[in-house]
This record gives C-alpha cells, sequence and structure tokens, in this order.
C-alpha cells in the first residue's frame, strides 16, 4: 500500500479491481480545511478519463504495469502475435486487447505492450505511421465539394481522408491517435 504521496504521472492504481493510470495530478493545501490530492486518471482497459479527488495522506493501492517492447509478427485467427524483442518469447493478444490499434500495425512493426501479471492491457503506437495508399479515386480538378479531401484505403485496409492530388501507391504518414492524413512521405 502507498499513500497519496506517492502519486505521480504514469502511476498505475487499482481501485476496485480496475486499473487507471494517472495523468495529472495537483496537491491542494487550501487555506480552510484539510490537504487533498486533485487527479485526472484513464482507465488502462477502457480508456475512460476520470477525475477523482483523494484527501492526503490516504492509502492507495499502487500496480506494476510492465511496458516493454515488442515487435508485431502477424494475425492469427481472432488474436494477433507479438515477440518480445528482448527474448523472443510470442505472446497472443486477443482482438479486444488490440482494438483499433490494428487498422496502423504492419508485419515486424515495433510496438509497446503494457503486461500486468503476464497480462496484455494495452498496446501503444508510435504517434504516426508510414504506410502505402492501395486505392483511392482520382481527384478531379475544381471538385472542392468536399473540401478538397477523398477517401483513401491504406495498406492495412484502414481508409483515411487525404487530399485530392494524392494517388494510389503513394507513401503517406498517418496519425495513428486520430487516423488523420499528415503528409507525403518521399
Amino acid at each position: 500500500m502507498a499513500s497519496t504521496a506517492d502519486i505521480k504521472n504514469g502511476v498505475v492504481l487499482n481501485i476496485d479491481g480496475q486499473l487507471w493510470t494517472i495523468i495529472e495530478f495537483q496537491h491542494v493545501k487550501p487555506g480552510k480545511g484539510g490537504a487533498f490530492v486533485r487527479t485526472k486518471m484513464k482507465n488502462v482497459v477502457t480508456g475512460k478519463t476520470v477525475d477523482k479527488t483523494f484527501n492526503a495522506g490516504a492509502r492507495i493501492e499502487t500496480e506494476n504495469v510492465d511496458r516493454r517492447d515488442f515487435q508485431y509478427l502477424y494475425a492469427d485467427g481472432e488474436s494477433y502475435v507479438f515477440m518480445d524483442v528482448s527474448d523472443y518469447d510470442q505472446l497472443h493478444v486477443p482482438a479486444s486487447v488490440v482494438g483499433d490499434a490494428v487498422n496502423f500495425m504492419l508485419e515486424n512493426q515495433a510496438v509497446t505492450l503494457g503486461l500486468h501479471n503476464g497480462n496484455p492491457l494495452f498496446i501503444e503506437l508510435p504517434a504516426s505511421v508510414v504506410l502505402v495508399i492501395t486505392h483511392t479515386d482520382p481527384g478531379l480538378q475544381g471538385d472542392r465539394s468536399t473540401g478538397g479531401t477523398k477517401p483513401a484505403t491504406v495498406e492495412t485496409g484502414y481508409e483515411i481522408q487525404v487530399p485530392l492530388f494524392l494517388e494510389t501507391g503513394t507513401k503517406v504518414k498517418v496519425d495513428t491517435r486520430t487516423g488523420d492524413y499528415l503528409g507525403r512521405v518521399n
């Protein structure tokens, strides 16, 4: 058990059997009354963000979540296979844990997995990835009714909005957090 003095960004707490990571915290000592710690926490599994206040000195339960580097190998039915780059062990991760990250993962790509007691909890991708456009319709000059973008399918099968001038076979940089087009890559 720890106390509220141990709260820092990135610490994982166990609250009612759920794991929450601290995004922001602030120690507050008002002029009247007892001190407290105001936190913003994110659920490790669902991604839900909540605000919670703890009284100063309250006992909290911290958990150890191990972040390790893995390499994505391939999809295997309802799971995805990752290899630990330190000891070459393979880990099967269910599709529910991978979630939307599958839209940006290519074979042999480096990812960070969050593990708790050997069980995968979440996947962290790089902030952006380079993908090749596999299909997009040609953009017509003067067609600005859609704000100058058109749909394009990238090599993972995910569809993004790109400028009209891009063609099939172009390499583009895509933001893995939002799925937005960031630019062309030569």
